[in-house]
């Protein structure tokens, strides 16, 4: 069928065959969708960045029962969402490790503030030097600690990416590759350059 004018627009031939109301997508979009705007996070608070998190969760300012997720969850069995908002010390790092498997998959991690993603000033034998070397992370949030506006922009930098992730055995895949990647990595204090 031969596209044809109407009034001001074109119309392609398709849209003239499709109910009213009618929506285009492809399962993967629609699921995507539907993960993104039902996270719910397991609170993993161990420093000060925690209360900037806690800001989010409770303060009408930042109402983040915008995007469903004002349920923050104390069991790991309803979480999807892990915010590691503070350091994490080698005594805690099994904790992690163990809530972390018992969320339900799909879950994602969002390391929020220096010493989550790198151990930030304690550069030291009792602080795990980023907590990709316990878990991976999805995201990374700079800030020591990280304003409450930053949390809100990286939690929706999440979600795109969530809207976009695939699905099926391939994910699965991709997950266990990173995952490795993560706990195979140089630690911090390791690492040569501009460190040493």
């Amino acid at each position: 069928m031969a596209p044809r004018w109407i009034g001001m627009g074109l119309i392609m031939g398709l849209e003239e065959k499709l109910p009213s109301g009618f929506v285009l997508t492809t399962v993967e979009k629609l699921a995507g969708y539907m993960r993104k705007n039902s996270l719910w996070p397991a609170t993993f608070g161990l420093a000060c960045c925690a209360i900037e998190m806690m800001a989010v969760g409770s303060a009408a300012k930042y109402d983040i029962s915008r995007f469903g997720m004002e349920v923050f969850r104390a069991s790991p069995r309803q979480a999807d969402l892990m915010i590691v908002a503070g350091r994490v010390s080698n005594k805690m790092a099994p904790v992690l490790r163990q809530i972390y498997d018992q969320m339900a998959a799909p879950k994602w991690v969002l390391a929020m503030g220096a010493c989550a993603s790198s151990g930030g000033m304690f550069n030291n034998y009792a602080i795990v030097q980023g907590v990709d070397h316990v878990v991976p992370v999805d995201i990374y949030l700079p800030g020591c600690p990280p304003r409450p506006e930053m949390l809100m922009d990286a939690i929706l930098k999440l979600h795109t990416s969530i809207y976009d992730e695939k699905l099926g055995p391939n994910r699965e895949a991709v997950i266990k590759s990173v995952e490795e990647a993560a706990l195979n990595a140089l630690p911090t204090h390791q690492m040569k350059g501009l460190l040493a």
